[in-house]
């Protein structure tokens, strides 16, 4: 089994969808940095030296591993890569 096949599986079960739709946020902001980065050309190190930041932490970020990040931090780092930032809020 593959691991599309195991998500498949696992996405079935009621619980394990809602835990993995309230995570869709951190999916699509990671999606989109790392996406961005790679249009660049740059890797995370190259990145994170344009940003004045440390690789672990842009790691981190394209992980979806993190707490919070700044708006400051993220205006940066789309100055850095040429692109905007869109918030929304919705119901």
């Amino acid at each position: 089994m593959n691991f599309r096949q195991h998500k498949e599986r696992l996405l079935k079960d009621p619980k394990v969808r809602k835990e993995y739709d309230k995570l869709q946020p951190e999916f699509q902001l990671a999606h989109s940095l790392i996406t961005a980065r790679l249009k660049k050309g740059w890797t995370q190190a190259e990145l994170a030296r344009r940003v004045g930041m440390q690789q672990p932490n842009i790691a981190r970020l394209e992980g979806g591993n993190y707490d919070r990040v700044s708006l400051p931090t993220l205006k940066k780092i789309a100055r850095a890569l040429g692109a905007r930032i869109q918030v929304r809020l919705s119901a």
